[in-house]
């Protein structure tokens, strides 16, 4: 099947030792924070996330997928894929590239406006210090969400393999890039790509960067939906939230989100208040 092969080239074991060799020469030489270590406290953490929790979770984005799939094949005419297929494929990339990160930005805006979903997005805040490995940390509700909405569309019109495949490769190491420990924007496209830079304030424990830059890959769209922040070419002197679960136990940070009796969050998050 398309679907299950586009997806599976969405992450591999080649994939994530290749990231590795790219990333880890990086973030020492252009580190954000050179006394960083490779081996920071809670690597393994989130090598719990990428190995067990995106393994687990792309199997159940597969079977929602296909079920949605399943009733839109009924009502969508084949004249349309064939229609999109007949396109560039650079041109389908580009398409399935804003369509994807549409998704991603209304999804991932929703996880920050909603107080209840906030919970099992701010796991993905936890991380104190960020790296390329720290993209993995996700909770699967949160991941099942934005895997789901924003590729959704893509599949439903029908465009080629092809295109779909080097997507979800970009998205994989492009998600790895903005989270890494480099020192770096993209210059005259930084209106354009989301770079390192924009990114980190995202994960500011700052309040003037709180709920801003949203954008996974396009950072225009934060332009477009008045979210964005874009200040000097200094970097944030923390990241992370308080209201994440222990960062020692990986099964707490699954399982809190769904606790009635949570903590409500801390009064400077105004934005998140707990209803």
């Amino acid at each position: 099947m398309h679907l299950l092969s586009s997806l599976a080239a969405f992450f591999n074991l080649s994939s994530l030792l290749i990231m590795a060799l790219v990333f880890l020469p990086l973030e020492r030489l252009f580190a954000v924070r050179p006394a960083q270590n490779i081996l920071r406290r809670t690597v393994g953490l989130d090598l719990f996330y990428c190995f067990v929790i995106s393994q687990i979770t792309r199997f159940g984005v597969i079977l929602l997928l296909g079920l949605a799939l399943a009733g839109a094949a009924m009502s969508m005419p084949e004249s349309v894929g064939q229609m999109v297929r007949a396109q560039p494929l650079w041109l389908q990339f580009a398409e399935t590239l804003l369509l994807l990160d549409t998704g991603i930005y209304l999804v991932h805006r929703s996880f920050h406006a909603v107080p209840f979903l906030w919970r099992f997005h701010a796991v993905h805040h936890s991380s104190q210090e960020l790296d390329w490995l720290s993209s993995f940390r996700n909770h699967p509700v949160d991941l099942m969400a934005t895997r789901f909405f924003s590729t959704l569309p893509i599949y439903a019109l029908g465009f080629a393999p092809e295109a779909v495949a080097a997507l979800l490769l970009f998205q994989q190491a492009h998600a790895a890039l903005v989270h890494a420990n480099i020192r770096t924007d993209f210059g005259p496209l930084n209106r354009i790509l989301v770079s390192p830079h924009f990114h980190h304030w995202h994960h500011a424990d700052e309040r003037h960067a709180y709920d801003r830059n949203f954008a996974g890959h396009l950072a225009f769209l934060d332009w477009i939906g008045g979210t964005l922040y874009r200040p000097g070419a200094h970097y944030p002197g923390t990241y992370g939230v308080a209201e994440a679960p222990p960062l020692d136990r990986p099964l707490r940070q699954l399982i809190d989100p769904f606790r009635p009796s949570r903590p409500p969050l801390p009064p400077n998050r105004t934005s998140r208040q707990a209803g």
